[in-house]
């Protein structure tokens, strides 16, 4: 019979509690091998996300697979300094007894970890590095939204990584409700925020910690007097990248009544530049996950007048990227993360009111801002609250390893990448040594 979700956690945990999974050569050895499927299957794993997305080889392997092998590498060369103690004071009443004060980073036990299907290889593998580098035993649960990319994973794990302290379960609704009933030390979840409160409610009952990587709508905003085809140029990269699946894309623009119609041209002349006269045809632009999400996203093309793009077929889920202009705060487009090739521009008179409009919509995971002025920046900064900032390129920051990565309010809970994967899968510790004589 299958192993049922009951018994797979049972198993990692009777693994866990062997100890083995605290060594650090155990941890190292684990994100090696790690690193050899990524490095040694990278052509599998893109033929999958071709399958899947229709995402091309560079965009496959720059988003995906090498994303994953930096995020390795980064931890490996820094894991031993990031487990040192950390000493902390002792106060002065405690001092004449000869006491010690540490902190340590403790291992969770067993993680569960749940991806999505925009990124299935990059946003399932990135967390499971900061758990195994934290020395926990992982369920992996892949997007079967993303069926090709799920099996691949699911083939490759068992023969590289240790098959008694990580285990891959693949399937829908009716498996993933199976993991979440199990008793796990975190769970990290990412996806949208209706599952995401099914995640937490379910966490609830064991009172498990979880991190919740959502999403939002990430407002971008264009200051008058930039330099417009440099910044047409960057937000068309940003936001048609994976067809505009892509959590932190820029979601909607806000620019001044004088700025909008430039920019709008700009953006046009930058998409072609891009993609070509017919995107259909690039190798390297992506097509939408699924029917469902199709028809959500050509059911959204009504919300302005369309600037460049519009052109879709549902048969190969192709929707070309598209800038609509002259959209009204409340059109349809501007209702819920499009996440898709759809690009609105909304006219606001300044930052002012750029800064209310922001503010009076969910903290976004992400907020971008192009401008030559300190002051615009500084004001965003302290005036709106968003999960991160990018401030003439959007995207990027995702890839710094030693920033963390995550949402605020709607757009989720806690942060990972580089060091703070391994805060969000580990309990530190205090530690006080006071000695007897």
């Amino acid at each position: 019979m299958p192993e049922t979700p009951a018994d797979t956690v049972t198993r990692l945990r009777a693994t866990f509690r062997t100890g083995r999974t605290r060594d650090l050569a155990w941890r190292t050895g684990q994100l090696e091998r790690l690193r050899a499927l990524l490095t040694e299957h990278g052509d599998d794993l893109a033929d999958a996300l071709r399958a899947d997305l229709g995402k091309g080889r560079k965009e496959a392997y720059r988003t995906e697979i090498d994303f994953t092998v930096r995020e390795i590498d980064h931890t490996l060369e820094h894991l031993a300094d990031w487990l040192r103690p950390e000493p902390a004071p002792v106060p002065p009443h405690l001092a004449p007894t000869g006491a010690q004060a540490r902190t340590v980073l403790d291992p969770l036990g067993v993680v569960l970890v749940i991806a999505p299907w925009n990124y299935p290889v990059q946003l399932l593998l990135a967390p499971v590095v900061g758990a195994l580098a934290a020395g926990n035993c992982v369920v992996a649960k892949p997007s079967e939204l993303a069926p090709a990319a799920s099996a691949a994973v699911a083939r490759l794990l068992p023969r590289y990584l240790d098959p008694e302290a990580v285990a891959v379960v693949e399937g829908a609704v009716e498996e993933t409700t199976a993991l979440l009933e199990q008793r796990f030390d975190h769970i990290f979840y990412t996806g949208n925020g209706t599952v995401g409160r099914i995640v937490m409610a379910a966490a609830a009952k064991h009172l498990t910690p979880v991190t919740l990587e959502l999403g939002g709508k990430s407002p971008v905003f264009v200051d008058r007097g930039t330099d417009l085809d440099a910044v047409a140029a960057r937000l068309v990269a940003g936001k048609f990248l994976n067809a505009g699946q892509t959590c932190v894309a820029p979601d909607y623009v806000l620019t001044d009544p004088t700025t909008a119609p430039a920019l709008a041209d700009a953006l046009a002349a930058a998409v072609e530049k891009q993609f070509g006269a017919d995107p259909a045809d690039h190798p390297e632009y992506g097509r939408i996950v699924n029917e469902r999400h199709f028809d959500r996203l050509t059911a959204l093309l009504g919300s302005g007048r369309t600037v460049t793009g519009g052109a879709h077929d549902r048969a190969t889920k192709y929707i070309a990227p598209t800038v609509l202009s002259e959209v009204a705060p409340d059109a349809p487009v501007m209702g819920e993360e499009i996440f898709g090739p759809i690009l609105p521009l909304v006219t606001v008179a300044g930052l002012d009111e750029a800064i209310g409009f922001i503010n009076d919509r969910d903290k976004p995971l992400a907020l971008y801002a192009f401008t030559d002025s300190g002051a615009v920046r500084e004001r965003l900064l302290a005036e709106t609250s968003s999960g991160a900032v990018g401030i003439g390129l959007p995207l990027a920051h995702l890839t710094v390893s030693d920033l963390p990565f995550g949402g605020v309010g709607e757009s989720g809970m806690g942060s990972y990448h580089g060091a703070y994967s391994l805060e969000t899968f580990s309990h530190r510790k205090a530690v006080l040594d006071t000695p007897l004589g």
